[in-house]
């Protein structure tokens, strides 16, 4: 291993799937200066959020770009009156890793993790051909092509959040 080596790193070897890592040079002030670093539009940068839904229940969205997700289109289609982002904490329990570097393997993919997080991918993701996403380490960024990102997620359910 080597010292770029994360669980979403080793997930995806051990599924044998393509990827590349980019290291950013100093701190990531944005989604834009993000995207222009790695040489892609910001709709290639994925965001990987994590909502709860009630005390019990958790949903991992997966949205492309830097665009607010419309809180009435969520709940409608998780059919609940009442949502919220996890708090840091919560993210770091359920996921392993820190708010903002979260990835959407973590929860299958970190050692003493396996409550499974149900994963929503937004239709904007399935538009880019490439994309990236957080590595679980700041600064480093994974970047993969689509059916790398799709196939790493197993199960998973898409939705229209925003408006065409």
């Amino acid at each position: 291993m080597d010292d770029d080596s994360t669980p979403a790193t080793r997930y995806l070897d051990a599924l044998n799937l393509p990827y590349r890592l980019f290291k950013h040079p100093g701190p990531i002030l944005s989604l834009e200066q993000a995207a222009a670093e790695r040489g892609q539009s910001p709709q290639q940068v994925v965001r990987s959020i994590l909502f709860r839904l009630n005390e019990a229940a958790y949903v991992m969205v997966l949205a492309a770009g830097p665009g607010q997700l419309p809180w009435q289109a969520l709940r409608r289609y998780f059919g609940t009156s009442r949502m919220s982002m996890a708090d840091p904490q919560t993210v770091l329990e359920l996921t392993g890793y820190e708010s903002g570097t979260v990835n959407p393997f973590t929860a299958s993919a970190v050692p003493g993790k396996p409550l499974p997080i149900p994963v929503v991918v937004e239709a904007g993701v399935l538009k880019q051909s490439e994309l990236s996403i957080g590595s679980g380490v700041r600064g480093l960024a994974i970047i993969l092509p689509l059916p790398s990102l799709l196939a790493g997620l197993g199960e998973y359910r898409t939705a229209a959040f925003f408006k065409a």
